[in-house]
């Protein structure tokens, strides 16, 4: 380190010597107490040593002075206008291969100097008072006798304003996307403050110019500046807000983001170069970047790291702008080292949007919680009807695979039949078990608040959980115990009609090894069909945030040749049931569409890959203890309930674990202390186990809707 002090050359502008100086800061590991010390050390040499002190305040001064400094603050940490997966795209693109850097630029000089990814990490695990401290020690060395005034200080300064009037621009132009005017109309109705915002700015830093020349004492202070800002933050919460009821989608979501970036990059901007005494300062979540301290009249003072304030006002203010530079340039570092990385894109976008699908599919999963017997019952009947179309979609697969058509054709024909199917009983209002768990885990994540919005009210939790629970029970049992004897009926008279048996008794053997839960993958794949259905939930979820987005029934009603194909009267049915079960619907369509292709796309890869769903083993039971005339071991008839037992409860946690988690990670929900919600239920439990396991007899307002599964959420 000492050697690297020693050949600072302070009329240099490379940035070789700096590189150098800041590896020997940067620890071989990531052991921030390394950092820490190595940073002392080099101020403690810069002390005793003030010449050298000078050399390298100096040799920054010219770094500083031969740069540009805009785009270091504009750019760096703010998503460009480009849109979702044009960024996307290129972040991948420079991930393999990195752009050219030209240090003429201040970011990429910062580029060349910071250039491992976990640099921020050991920057930030420095404490703030030493870097303040070694800053000092630089701000304040000593100048020789024949030392020239710099324009360090000049040149950041105006940078930054450059920066502001730039970051200013940009939220105008965010601000008139069409994408936000069809999110919120209202903006229409008076002045926009994203277009008012750039008018103040610019009326701002005109009045700053002409501080900078001598002819005003200081520049206005920005409070209408701040107002305006204010007002921008407003309409993009409302916008956010009204997104849970009229949808969202990935372009919105970025351009939001882009715009909360700039507002408050531009806000921190503000803070650091108004001068007025009533300056407060923004409100930041980590500390970031540097500033000399002191007063401009120092003696060599010149405000060489991060810009100071042209008067400098009281010594509290002066701390805070320290602390806010400090702040915003250890923010700046982070950003820049994190620039290509495409997790950190999809953290800032993708968790707006996945709260808005996992909203909506929350509100479907109310659908599927019943609050009493009587709600029990129905759901119950709503479950048997959809086991009944699941026994014929069985034996349709069973009599599709006798076509030995070619595997992409057979994929196809298969698709279809789980398809249709599920279509089908969506459409007859009835339920399939296993797509619930995908739509109630919604459920319970946005019941995860107290009344208060303090915390989690786990006797309500415990309430939920319950009716969840029962009603998945129930709903299993609907399915499983008319699936079984459909598929029974069914069989028989193909017997009956054919003289023959729907299946031989080779193929019997398979349908029943199918299902083996310990010889076989069979609950590995219980495990696919498990994923396939929490993906199903977020297909279901993603095409009801679309449907409201889109104005789905609006568009639908305005067809002509549908009016002239159904009827007026006919034609806004229809545009009603499309924009409220576009959803269920499409989330059904691709459902089969997974289930029906998972095997080919195993054969055509030759992996292990396939499904096992317990209402089509269930069915499958049945045919093929039909086909084996009923002469079946008691062995074979428990391995085969276990396995349909067993393949029932993978399908069922996996999509619930699954869809649990999403929905937790969507609301930034982190839940730790389930063991106070498992002794809430089993305080539920004691007290009343009937209730526990076949709910309340009362029958409530909300059982008493006319909607046949309507939840409440207490």
């Amino acid at each position: 380190m000492l050697a690297i002090l020693e050949r600072i050359d302070p009329h240099s502008d490379r940035i070789d010597l700096l590189v150098e100086l800041v590896c020997s800061l940067r620890p071989r590991r990531r052991d921030g107490g390394q950092a820490r010390a190595n940073v002392r050390t080099l101020t403690q040499l810069l002390r005793g040593n003030p010449q050298q002190a000078w050399a390298l305040r100096s040799y920054l001064v010219t770094l500083l002075e031969k740069r540009r400094h805009t785009s270091l603050y504009s750019d760096v940490g703010i998503l460009s206008n480009d849109g979702f997966f044009t960024e996307l795209k290129r972040r991948i693109a420079y991930r393999v291969l990195p752009p050219a850097l030209d240090d003429i630029y201040l970011s990429d000089a910062l580029a060349g100097v910071l250039y491992a990814e976990d640099d921020h990490e050991w920057i930030r695990a420095v404490p703030d008072a030493d870097w303040l401290a070694l800053f000092d020690v630089v701000a304040y060395a000593p100048p020789p006798q024949d030392a020239k005034a710099d324009r360090a200080r000049y040149v950041t300064l105006t940078g930054i304003l450059d920066a502001i009037r730039t970051l200013s621009c940009r939220i105008c132009a965010l601000g008139l996307e069409p994408l936000l005017v069809h999110s919120y109309s209202q903006i229409e109705d008076f002045d926009s403050p994203f277009l008012m915002q750039n008018i103040e700015v610019n009326a701002y830093l005109d009045a700053y110019a002409r501080h900078l020349d001598g002819v005003m004492d200081r520049p206005d202070d920005p409070r209408h500046l701040l107002v305006m800002l204010d007002q921008c933050d407003e309409v993009v919460a409302k916008i956010r807000r009204n997104s849970l009821s009229v949808g969202t989608s990935v372009a919105l979501t970025y351009v939001l983001v882009a715009i909360t970036q700039s507002i408050a990059r531009l806000r921190k901007l503000l803070f650091l170069v108004d001068t007025s005494e009533a300056a407060e300062p923004p409100t930041v979540t980590a500390p970031l970047a540097l500033d000399a301290p002191g007063s401009p009249d120092s003696p060599g003072y010149s405000g060489t790291m991060l810009p100071a304030t042209v008067a400098q006002p009281a010594q509290p203010l002066v701390s805070e702008r320290r602390a806010a530079a400090l702040a915003l340039a250890q923010e700046l570092i982070e950003a820049h080292n994190t620039k290509y990385q495409v997790g950190g894109l999809f953290r800032e976008n993708i968790h707006l949007l996945a709260r808005n699908v996992t909203e909506n599919a929350s509100r479907t999963g109310e659908h599927y919680i019943a609050e009493s017997r009587a709600g029990l019952r129905r759901m119950f009947g709503a479950s048997a009807g959809a086991g009944f179309i699941v026994g014929f979609m069985a034996m349709f697969k069973i009599l599709l695979g006798y076509l030995r058509a070619a595997p992409l054709v057979e994929s196809f024909l298969f698709s279809m039949n789980y398809s249709l199917g599920f279509m089908l009983v969506h459409m007859l209002h009835w339920t399939i078990a296993t797509k619930q768990p995908a739509m109630t885990a919604q459920r319970i994540a946005a019941g995860l608040h107290s009344r208060d919005g303090r915390g989690i009210d786990f006797d309500s939790m415990a309430e939920l959980v319950n009716k969840v629970f029962r009603t998945q029970i129930v709903s299993v049992l609907g399915n499983v115990v008319v699936a079984f004897p459909t598929a029974l009926v069914i069989a028989i008279a193909v017997q009956q009609m054919t003289g023959h048996h729907l299946v031989n008794v080779e193929k019997a053997h398979h349908l029943l090894h199918d299902i083996d839960p310990f010889h076989t993958p069979a609950l590995f794949y219980a495990a696919i069909a498990g994923v396939w259905l929490f993906v199903a939930g977020l297909i279901s979820g993603y095409y009801d945030n679309k449907a409201l987005y889109t104005r789905m029934g609006l568009r639908v009603r305005q067809l002509r040749w549908l009016r002239w194909l159904l009827g007026a009267e006919r034609r806004d049915r229809v545009s009603v049931y499309i924009e409220n079960n576009l959803g269920g619907l499409m989330g059904n369509f691709f459902f089969g569409i997974l289930l029906g292709t998972t095997g080919t796309v195993g054969y055509l890869l030759g992996l292990p890959l396939d499904i096992r769903h317990v209402t089509f083993s269930t069915a499958n039971f049945a045919t093929a203890l039909v086909a084996l005339d009923y002469q079946m071991s008691w062995q074979m008839i428990a391995n085969a309930t276990a396995g349909v037992a067993l393949i029932g409860a993978v399908n069922l946690l996996v999509s619930f674990n699954l869809a649990l988690w999403v929905a937790l990670r969507a609301r930034n929900i982190r839940f730790t202390r389930s063991i106070l919600l498992m002794r809430a239920l089993g305080r539920r439990f004691l007290h009343a186990p009937l209730d526990f396991l076949f709910g309340p007899r009362d029958i409530d307002a909300v059982d008493a809707a006319p909607e046949a599964h309507r939840g409440h959420s207490k």
